[in-house]
């Protein structure tokens, strides 16, 4: 799949981006300032991933510019900057990913480097900005209007990104094992769709939940997070190694886990995902 995976982020986040700036404006249009200033808040938490990509700039000994702060600050750093210049001996950009594919055929450590950061950085992205968004707009279209269309658009394409956020994120760490090589298109559909059934189904049901008993579903949301968060806590896993990031990771970890299921230990996976879908079922 050459250049196709980074092809499909890029549009997948343009449309997603364009969509949310059409729902800040219905609803600012329309005077519905609590839903507009909700959607504006659902942007802050996207600044976490533009900071993460200011650090890699400042660790890699480089002094961002005025210019790329301006970019990073109207959250355009995901498309500019996706990476660790040490890596790749220079900055990294969506548009350096599809030329570099186009040339090496996606097999190439240079762009293997550069797709792992790019997907890592909208992964979060993703978690942090899209998913509350996504979270928001389903229960505008669910229990407030409707028949409104703008934020019905764009709560399906804020679940379709997600979906592909994580499904881009899985087929990176597929082609870091040794002798994989890109799985074929029916596999990464295959994937699509299960992310998308998954999160939606669960979104939809945290969002008639919450219609049916209003703020009790932070009750449920919060026993399944510590369920999820002691787990991962006995699984020992080695991602972080300070005590004190393990325990703030698990914790952030377990509360993504409320939605999907994100591997993080190297080795078969059957038994943690059956684990994880008996729990949450």
């Amino acid at each position: 799949m050459r250049g196709a995976v980074p092809r499909l982020s890029l549009t997948l986040l343009a449309a997603e981006s364009g969509a949310r700036l059409c729902a800040i404006i219905h609803y600012l249009v329309r005077g519905q300032l609590g839903w507009f200033g909700l959607t504006i808040a659902c942007l802050v938490p996207g600044y976490a991933a533009q900071l993460l990509s200011i650090l890699w700039f400042r660790a890699d000994g480089h002094t961002p510019g005025c210019w790329l702060l301006v970019l990073h600050l109207l959250q355009l750093g995901l498309w500019k900057r996706a990476g660790r210049a040490s890596r790749l001996g220079g900055s990294c950009r969506y548009w350096d990913v599809l030329r570099a594919a186009a040339k090496t055929g996606g097999g190439a450590g240079e762009v293997l480097a550069q797709l792992g950061d790019v997907c890592v950085l909208r992964l979060l992205e993703a978690l942090l900005q899209t998913l509350p968004h996504l979270l928001l707009q389903a229960y505008v279209v669910v229990a407030v209007d409707p028949a409104g269309f703008i934020p019905g658009v764009s709560a399906g394409l804020s679940l379709l990104s997600l979906a592909w956020a994580l499904v881009s994120y899985s087929h990176f760490t597929f082609l870091l094992k040794p002798g994989h090589l890109s799985p074929p298109a029916a596999v990464i559909l295959c994937l699509l769709l299960w992310r998308t059934g998954m999160l939606g189904t669960r979104v939809l049901a945290l969002v008639l939940f919450a219609r049916l008993y209003s703020f009790w579903v932070f009750a449920v949301a919060g026993v399944h997070w510590l369920l999820m968060s002691f787990w991962l806590g006995a699984q020992q896993t080695d991602i972080v190694a300070q005590p004190c990031r393990w325990r703030l990771f698990n914790c952030l970890l377990g509360a993504v886990y409320i939605f999907c299921y994100i591997n993080v230990r190297p080795g078969p996976s059957r038994a943690r995902v059956a684990v994880f879908y008996a729990v949450s079922t």
